[in-house]
């Protein structure tokens, strides 16, 4: 039986759904989720495998305008993917209408040499002629390859949708060994699901000034558990009081949430320690970026 492969990148503005997406392909969460926008900063790879088939997903960071040197690494980030893949699905809202972020994209998708199949996520938040409508206008903006209707969240058409991509797919090689399914280390996804929680649990002013940096990981062989230290950085002292919270409650409920996240992935006990740290203007800092993992080498 012919091996098919691909690469398949994931395109959109912030918070259409990219990672929610990936994770209900994959079966299990690699792209950490939150409803601020910009939540994925670094390319996610998720690595789908099958005895006939490998699609090698690129969850990108939502495409925006930039505003700090973490804003233009995010950017270029998700736009060099289109140098690396063989199709490309441009994801958009059902709820929302077309926008200037999205003529943004479609002009550089035009300049790609790569099929483009626009995916409207979120159809189960509108009804079937708001969706015909927004369909119809994309339809006009662009020659897409396929246009797929799904909900990520509730799985409606996903398949159908891997079914295209798999349908389309060249005979090729199996790049990755089929239990893998990232190509992030461990330590990586670890810090996301840390950070995950501090998006998902503290005010507006703190998620884009968060990082969180993985200061060891091991195992302790005297509890059989894995002992993690990790730093939460933030850009300014108010910031720090909010994720630490009155008497440590925060910080609490923020180690506690995470650490059964990991335990999940790991599927092993976990001893998370965490601290928090000022580090100002780190997102302008490229010195600083390249500590915390966004690293222009990856563009």
């Amino acid at each position: 039986m012919t091996f098919k492969s691909g690469f398949v990148a994931i395109l959109g503005r912030p918070n259409v759904g990219k990672s929610t997406f990936l994770n209900h392909v994959m079966g299990q969460k690699i792209a950490i989720m939150s409803d601020k926008a910009q939540t994925t900063r670094n390319k996610i790879m998720g690595i789908y495998t099958t005895d006939k088939e490998q699609i090698v997903f690129i969850d990108t960071p939502g495409i925006h305008k930039p505003k700090t040197a973490l804003g233009d690494f995010m950017v270029e980030s998700a736009y060099s993917t289109l140098r690396e893949v063989d199709t490309v699905l441009f994801m958009v809202p059902a709820d929302e209408a077309r926008g200037k972020g999205d003529d943004m994209i479609m002009g550089r998708l035009k300049e790609a040499k790569v099929p483009v199949i626009l995916v409207v996520n979120k159809i189960d938040k509108v009804h079937p002629d708001q969706l015909l409508a927004q369909i119809d206008d994309f339809r006009n903006q662009m020659d897409f390859k396929e246009i797929v209707p799904i909900s990520a969240l509730q799985g409606n058409n996903v398949s159908r949708l891997v079914d295209i991509l798999s349908e389309n797919l060249e005979e090729g090689f199996q790049y990755f060994p089929e239990d893998q399914i990232t190509d992030h280390p461990e330590r990586f996804l670890v810090s996301e699901m840390i950070r995950e929680k501090v998006l998902q649990l503290t005010r507006e002013e703190i998620p884009h000034s968060v990082a969180v940096v993985i200061d060891s990981m091991k195992r302790d062989e005297e509890t059989d558990k894995v002992h993690i230290r990790a730093t939460i950085m933030v850009e300014r002292d108010s910031q720090k009081g909010i994720v630490i919270g009155k008497q440590g409650s925060m910080l609490k409920k923020i180690g506690t949430l995470a650490r059964k996240d990991i335990e999940l992935m790991l599927g092993d006990k976990v001893f998370l320690e965490t601290w928090v740290k000022v580090k100002k203007n780190w997102r302008d800092k490229k010195l600083d970026l390249a500590d915390f993992g966004y690293n222009e080498k990856e563009y």
